[in-house]
């Protein structure tokens, strides 16, 4: 199933024309699990957002599958159960985008998180979640934790518990999910806003869209419309007339990313900051990235909400005080990102006391919204959301539609067997301008889609050769394969599109990035016949992007 960037108009005009079972709006983690559900299950689905898939906070969370461990010191031993059992299934259906993280929670004399809390939240941990023996907690003595991390303070130091997380690149697996969705018959557009909503006799029958790249407006009929924007689902509830009984709260978080040389830990941690906060420190290749910080944001900026010198100064204090040894200062910084969480509201609670769980509302139109909840969730989320959908659809067609079946999907990509077994079965077959740490992050990204790119890289090669006057490129090889392969295959209709959601490269390789950017929007240019002036502005965006990643406001 095509999903490039030529698809993007004539899918709008066949939704427009014949009217899709369910239209969700909203491209980050929970409307591509709800697009995946529904297709799945023979729905019709039309999919817009009004930014790229995963934009929002789909692309800045900590990029980690979750056990629900936080949930415990909330008594939430139901979420602790659901998330931590579905940490499994995600990385069962996509072990090439999430892997097994150990993960070290030094416990301190004097402190809230005592050896006996934590051995044993982690002990209820395991059994709630259903760890597998070989993941499962370990406690262990101050000189076994400093032996697993030097870095680490001493003071008051009376061990650490030991255990598992799941790391993930959020954004890929959000696209993942919609290409898996796409392969099962949905559809999928970026850069398409909903301008307002159609309704029939006070009941809601549809969008009108404004096609963001032509500027073209799109009435959508739809027997279903979910509201699954994150930070934008108050918003788009705005446009109704009816007042909401609840309404979301957003926290801001940041992350800042280090050189690994400047904190070169040998395991992620999960550890205490100076005022009792906890704050993740995460290796990953060649940088270490730290996080989160949890405000009230109530600016109207929520595309691009900033980093702050308050945000930055925080978490160095922080980082500082877990790791006393490496000084870290602002000079050491290579960049960092902020995104938002839609939180449900709570009297009288600050962010982080507020519940991470999910919230559906459905409005006296018949608009279902759904807030709140954590990357980890998104399939349940999903299945709730649509097994209502389908009730729906009973009432409206007569039609009975099965129950959910996520659960044993495999997303598109989706390697049989161990990944590096998988990334070494192919190492005697790549061809020679092909290393094998390009292939293997390839399939880190792309998963068995890697195929593809080693084909192209070939394919190329073999024209190239032919060719009397071969085309000019301003890019590497690798990079040329992975931008055609996001065009055709991915809907990347920007630079930015590319380097920062589809490869990740902002903020982890940010002078990569910087130093790829001409390239990619001249390539892009060629094959999207952009003009002139669209050619400079997609550059100046994927500047400005890779601008943000690098500057902290003043408050």
């Amino acid at each position: 199933m095509s999903f490039s960037a030529w698809d993007r108009s004539q899918w709008l005009k066949q939704a427009a024309v014949k009217m899709p079972d369910l239209v969700v709006i909203g491209g980050g983690v929970t409307g591509a699990g709800i697009a995946l559900d529904a297709a799945l299950r023979g729905m019709k689905v039309l999919v817009v957002d009004m930014q790229d898939f995963a934009a929002g906070t789909s692309s800045r969370s900590t990029k980690l599958i979750h056990g629900g461990l936080r949930y415990l010191q909330q008594g939430d031993l139901k979420l602790v159960r659901e998330v931590g059992r579905e940490r499994a299934i995600v990385h069962r259906n996509a072990s090439h985008l999430v892997r097994a993280e150990p993960m070290l929670i030094p416990i301190r004399k004097g402190s809230a998180h005592n050896k006996l809390a934590i051995s044993l939240a982690l002990y209820v941990y395991d059994r709630l979640a259903q760890v597998p023996k070989t993941e499962r907690r370990t406690i262990l003595t101050p000189e076994e934790t400093l032996q697993r991390e030097p870095l680490l303070a001493r003071d008051h130091l009376v061990g650490a518990g030991s255990y598992y997380e799941y790391r993930t690149d959020d954004a890929r697996l959000t696209i993942s999910l919609l290409k898996t969705a796409v392969e099962h018959g949905a559809r999928a557009i970026n850069y398409a806003q909903v301008e307002r909503f159609q309704y029939d006799q006070e009941r809601i029958s549809g969008v009108v869209i404004k096609d963001l790249l032509t500027e073209e407006y799109y009435r959508i009929r739809a027997r279903a419309v979910v509201n699954a924007s994150g930070p934008w689902v108050d918003h788009l509830r705005a446009l109704e007339s009816t007042k909401p009984s609840k309404r979301l709260l957003l926290s801001k978080g940041i992350h800042l990313v280090f050189p690994y040389a400047k904190l070169p830990i040998k395991q992620a941690i999960y550890a205490e900051g100076k005022d009792g906060r906890m704050i993740f420190a995460i290796p990953r290749g060649n940088i270490t990235y730290v996080g989160t910080t949890d405000t009230v944001y109530t600016e109207q900026q929520l595309k691009e909400p900033p980093m702050t010198l308050e945000d930055r100064h925080y978490l160095l204090e922080a980082v500082n005080h877990i790791f006393p040894k490496v000084r870290l200062t602002s000079s050491d910084i290579l960049s960092g990102w902020a995104g938002l969480r839609p939180l449900i509201y709570e009297e009288g609670k600050s962010p982080s006391e507020c519940s991470r769980k999910d919230e559906i509302f459905v409005s006296t139109s018949g608009l279902i919204s759904i807030a709140g909840g954590k990357l980890t969730g998104y399939r349940k989320m999903a299945e709730r959301i649509v097994d209502r959908v389908a009730k729906i659809l009973y009432r409206k067609t007569g039609k009975v539609y099965s129950s959910s079946s996520t659960l044993h999907t495999p997303l598109s990509g989706a390697v049989q067997g161990a990944v590096d077994d998988y990334v070494r079965s192919w190492i005697k077959e790549l061809p020679p301008n092909i290393s094998t740490a390009v292939y293997a992050s390839w399939v880190e990204r792309y998963g068995s889609h890697a195929e593809q790119l080693v084909q192209w890289t070939e394919e190329h090669a073999i024209k190239a050769a032919s060719s009397k006057r071969p085309e000019p490129s301003h890019l590497a090889l690798e990079s040329l394969a992975e931008l055609h392969y996001t065009i055709y295959h991915e809907m990347a209709v920007t630079p930015s599109d590319f380097i920062i959601r589809r490869t990740g490269l902002v903020p982890f390789n940010i002078e990569h990035a910087k130093q790829l950017i001409h390239g990619v929007s001249s390539e892009m240019a060629a094959m999207l016949s952009w003009s002139m002036k669209q050619t400079e502005a997609y550059r100046l965006e994927a500047e400005a992007a890779v601008q943000r990643a690098t500057t902290f406001e003043s408050v």
